[in-house]
């Protein structure tokens, strides 16, 4: 099958699978902010954001290697499913050694318990759903995203709505929708099958480790710059400030949710063509198409940003959440590099280069520690969404710069000034909120729209031509 089509078809599958489902459990953010307090949803969100640090953390980051590996054909599926559920065994164990320090936090100490829970099956399912991906159960791995997140909130309904339980039913929800996840994918995928004592192979756990030790630091760079703005905000401005840090993030995340069922189906076609002779200009089509796209969809939730926040936060007399719209669309411009970033990170992931991207996400954790402490004290919320999105453009440009030294393919720079330009021009107006309002938001996005259409068509032909790789494989 032409490797355009491929990409396109797993993307639409994992699409089908995920948008609906992630787009339902996003909307549940109308559940939160009606049944919990400013302060109660500002420590659900930090126990959800701690839990997914503390998940690579654990595991030691082998869901990358399972994903990487277990493509490998000259690896045993079940030598890698083994080892890295060996290797989540060893990590909670670990964890299990420094869950009382956690206890000792006045924000979430209290939820020491259920906090392990959650993360110990979080571990276990993530193991679990990146093995039938690299399995190539694209379908099934879909179908799973759907049955999680209906699950989640059928338990927030019950848990959160119906029981009154606020942020100790937010965390269940969690655990619950993990298990039911977790026998899922091993009933229909027999995934117990791949899983013995007799295939622990010390060889391939130790070039599994070497992949992934690497990404242990890198994660947690990560975490600094996308969740410990949080904690710097809780810190120096108070709770009820983070939780109207935390809404304006729903927005962008929604942008990060679209895009990642893009990048599973891109990870796995930038894997299986890593020996290709057209690899460089694979990665030059399909980036250019991608940056053109998510600066439309950028410009598109700019522009809506106001009413959907409404909708999100509701009109409750006395709240305060509806005073995120103006701060998302600054982090609505982080999200996009973040997006670059992680399209760039499949370069590190193909070419096992797992070190160069800790190296470039240290970049990020830098400069976003840097700005927390210089602009939070003085601008409160707008210094933290100021300091994420110069992190991450940080190391969008670190990464553009190194990652080509592996895959070199052309950029178009002129492009990528004027779309910033433009979602900064739109940013600007949603926070002076002047009398012109809507008309320079419309103008924004048709402009940004106008821009990129032409570039767009001119690589859906080029993906749709049936003599794509045959015109490839000859230019070479």
């Amino acid at each position: 099958m032409n490797k355009y089509k491929k990409l396109m078809g797993n993307t639409l599958i994992f699409g089908i699978g995920s948008f609906g489902a992630k787009f339902l459990g996003f909307f549940m953010t109308m559940l939160y902010t009606r049944c919990m307090t400013e302060a109660e949803y500002s420590t659900a969100d930090l126990l959800y954001n701690t839990v997914n640090v503390l998940v690579p953390l654990v595991t030691f980051s082998m869901a990358d290697a399972v994903i990487r590996f277990g493509m490998d054909k000259d690896y045993d599926p079940r030598r890698v499913f083994t080892c890295a559920n060996l290797s989540v065994l060893l990590g909670m164990t670990i964890f299990m050694l420094f869950t009382p320090l956690i206890g000792r936090n006045e924000t979430i100490g209290s939820y020491t318990f259920l906090l392990y829970i959650y993360c110990y099956f979080s571990c276990f399912r993530q193991m679990a759903s990146q093995f039938v991906r690299a399995r190539g159960y694209v379908k099934l791995f879909a179908a799973d995203g759907i049955l999680t997140v209906l699950v989640q909130v059928i338990s927030n309904l019950i848990l959160i709505w119906g029981l009154k339980l606020g942020v100790t039913g937010y965390v269940i929800s969690f655990v619950v929708s993990d298990v039911s996840s977790l026998l899922f994918l091993t009933a229909i995928a027999g995934l117990h099958k791949y899983v013995d004592a007799f295939y622990i192979d010390k060889k391939v756990m130790g070039e599994m480790l070497r992949f992934s030790a690497p990404l242990i630091p890198t994660y947690l760079l990560w975490w600094v710059t996308s969740a410990s703005d949080r904690w710097f905000v809780i810190n120096m401005v108070g709770d009820t400030e983070n939780g109207i840090y935390s809404i304006a993030y729903k927005l962008p995340t929604l942008l990060m949710l679209v895009t990642t069922m893009f990048y599973q189906a891109w990870q796995m076609s930038s894997i299986e063509e890593r020996n290709s002779r057209g690899l460089g200009k694979f990665y030059e089509t399909v980036f250019g198409a991608y940056s053109s796209l998510l600066y439309i969809a950028a410009a598109g939730l700019i522009m809506l940003c106001k009413p959907l926040t409404l909708i999100l936060t509701g009109t409750a007399e006395g709240s305060r959440f509806q005073e995120a719209q103006i701060f998302t669309p600054v982090l609505i411009i982080a999200m996009v590099f973040q997006c670059f970033c992680q399209f760039l990170s499949s370069v590190y992931t193909t070419k096992k280069r797992s070190v160069n991207s800790c190296a470039t996400a240290f970049v990020a954790a830098a400069v976003n520690i840097i700005l927390n402490f210089l602009l939070i004290p003085q601008y409160g919320v707008w210094g933290a969404a100021i300091a994420t999105a110069s992190s991450y453009f940080a190391c969008f440009a670190v990464r553009l710069f190194d990652a080509r030294k592996f895959i070199f393919f052309r950029v178009d720079y002129f492009r990528f000034l004027v779309n910033t330009v433009i979602i900064v021009f739109m940013c600007v107006i949603t926070a002076k909120q002047p009398s012109v309002y809507w008309v320079g938001l419309i103008l924004g996005f048709v402009v940004c729209l106008v821009y990129n259409f032409d570039a767009i068509i001119k690589t859906l032909r080029k993906i749709l031509s049936r003599g794509s790789r045959r015109n490839e494989n000859a230019a070479q």
